[in-house]
């Protein structure tokens, strides 16, 4: 098993966090691994994005991540800071070749069947499907997963604890990334509980 199809399987949910200050990190941290779910993603969308995968890196067992990458110089700061593996939102061959380059696990978007044959020539197999709603939802994976056997994905984008189930039914899906687990101003008991919920929807 590759080392981000092992990441992908740690868990059914991960959560996707816009961290506006480094200071909630580690408490949220501490408070999604105490409710099962390891796998975290720290999305590069503010400043705070940097420091905050520093400090969640401090909590036992915490597997942390950097998202939302979009270029090399990204990719390399984010590995400075200890990601643990890289998403983004779409594939690129600059990105590819730096993930290859370094080792670093790398979970690339991608909405279109030609998106994924670029992968699959890169030797990528494991992809975020994304926006996943937007791109159509469960019938638009659906179709794209019958021409490619063997590929895995993690849907992202408009999924909540509702449509979670459905989407991980389907067998190519390994994972779903999704911001439910953090609401906006919920206190670390709700998430605590939230991440208990998500982790519990395991196949």
């Amino acid at each position: 098993m590759s080392p981000i199809e092992t990441i992908m399987r740690t868990a059914p949910v991960i959560p996707v966090l816009v961290i506006e200050d480094a200071h909630d990190a580690r408490p949220i941290a501490e408070a999604l691994v105490a409710g099962g779910l390891r796998v975290l993603e720290v999305t590069l969308r503010t400043e705070a994005a940097m420091d905050a995968i520093r400090r969640m890196n401090l909590v036992p067992g915490a597997i942390v991540g950097a998202g939302t990458v979009t270029n090399e110089a990204q990719f390399e700061e984010a590995y400075a800071a200890g990601a643990a593996f890289i998403v983004s939102p779409g594939l690129t061959e600059n990105l590819a070749h730096v993930a290859v380059r370094t080792g670093v696990p790398f979970l690339p978007g991608v909405a279109t069947a030609g998106e994924i044959m670029r992968g699959l020539d890169l030797g990528l197999r494991h992809f975020k499907f994304f926006p996943a709603e937007a791109a159509g939802g469960i019938p638009a994976l659906k179709a794209l997963i019958a021409p490619f056997g063997g590929v895995s994905f993690c849907p992202t984008g408009g999924i909540t604890a509702e449509t979670a189930p459905d989407w991980l039914a389907l067998r190519p899906v390994l994972c779903v990334g999704g911001s439910w687990v953090v609401p906006k101003g919920a206190d670390m008991a709700q998430v605590r509980a939230l991440a208990q919920q998500a982790a519990a929807l395991a196949r």
